[in-house]
């Protein structure tokens, strides 16, 4: 395997990349020395720490380590570490949001886990500061091994996640310390001497997902050795700013592996476009309100369900008005009515809004005093 130069020049040389799976871990409990773990099973592979290595970690077993686990439902550990809901869907074991983390990233239940969490089966929570857990383990990691604080020794630690508009999963930098987490040649030319003007590479992300190919989610290897990358690529005493220290050379993002996550005016996608549809009509997502007229479903649903949730959610503002559903093959006729002209111009529009949010369309079949009547198909 091979990395491209975080300089960006055409004629430099690609250096070779080993991966080395780090074996013989035991299972990790909480108080347990992690950094003598790793060490212990380094020395066991006849492997030692040296310049131009990055140690890529599970973030399962630091949170194992530091006991981070949780006592009540996993619905409930999920609400304590969200910042915010982007995305829900009802799923066949409950409902299942992507959020906004207490941990940094953008992904489904914040992170909790229920998988390889030991014998006990216990939910295990995300490090609430990953950067600062990164940059504690690789402090111990070099005086450990006789190494200073400058020395070019990365430490990632990795998780798992999604990623929009792509199937599967796949492993990404949840905490970096030593390591230039962007590797930006903006300013810098490519091999035809054009000048980048958006390239920065998640150096990384794509370091966590190259360890995952030797350490795999079943086979208990929760750490691995990444040895041989560019020198430019580390940081020294772990505040994510590579060394070239400008555009085009290798120029890392500060603040580590939070810095990667786009929050704020560069976030496109704050909220999902059914939960921006539905929080148009008063409903947050992840809100009571919004367990109340009931999620989407993963799964194909039935033409009364979805209608049934556009009435809930078109009535929730207007507390006079009324529906009446007459469900028929393949479309539904609902009949609104207020006491008013107001309300019921309300009533319609909301009904059109929800029906968006369910991927329906909305037809004015009739009028009459007091009441309109649409068909949702």
């Amino acid at each position: 395997m091979s990395a491209a130069s975080p300089q960006g020049s055409p004629g430099a040389a690609s250096p070779a990349v080993e991966l080395r799976p780090l074996r013989g871990l035991p299972e990790v409990t909480a108080g347990a020395d992690l950094p003598a773990l790793l060490l212990a099973a380094l020395a066991a592979d006849g492997l030692h720490l040296a310049p131009g290595d990055c140690l890529v970690v599970s973030s399962k077993v630091v949170s194992k380590a530091l006991g981070l686990t949780w006592a009540g439902d996993r619905a409930g550990a999920v609400a304590a570490h969200t910042v915010r809901v982007v995305a829900e869907r009802e799923g066949s074991g409950g409902p299942t949001r992507v959020v906004e983390a207490t941990a940094g990233p953008v992904m489904a239940a914040a992170g909790v886990d229920a998988s390889n969490t030991g014998p006990t089966g216990a939910v295990l929570l995300l490090p609430e500061d990953p950067d600062g857990e990164a940059l504690a383990l690789r402090a111990v990691l070099l005086a450990a091994a006789g190494l200073g604080p400058e020395a070019a020794v990365g430490v990632v630690l990795s998780d798992t996640a999604g990623r929009p508009w792509r199937a599967g999963q796949t492993d990404f930098a949840l905490g970096a310390a030593g390591l230039a987490v962007l590797d930006d040649l903006r300013g810098g030319v490519d091999a035809d001497g054009r000048e980048l003007a958006v390239t920065a590479r998640a150096v990384a992300d794509e370091v966590a997902a190259a360890a995952d190919l030797v350490k795999g989610k079943a086979d208990g290897v929760p750490a691995a050795l990444v040895r041989g990358l560019p020198r430019a690529w580390f940081t020294g005493a772990g505040d994510g700013v590579g060394e070239g220290g400008g555009a085009g050379q290798g120029a890392g993002a500060a603040g580590g592996a939070r810095a990667l996550v786009r929050t704020g005016p560069g976030d496109w996608f704050a909220r999902g476009p059914v939960e921006t549809l539905r929080a148009v009509l008063g409903v947050e997502p992840g809100s009571a309100a919004s367990d109340e007229v009931g999620l989407r479903s993963v799964a194909p649903e039935e033409l009364g369900v979805r209608v049934g949730r556009v009435v809930a959610l078109a009535l929730r503002a207007v507390e006079e008005g009324s529906a009446d559903v007459a469900l028929g093959a393949g479309a539904a006729e609902v009949t609104l009515a207020a006491p008013d002209d107001y309300d019921l111009g309300r009533l319609v529009v909301r009904c059109e809004v929800a029906a968006a949010s369910e991927d329906l369309a909305v037809e004015i079949v009739s009028r009459a005093a007091g009441s309109v009547s649409i068909r949702l198909t």
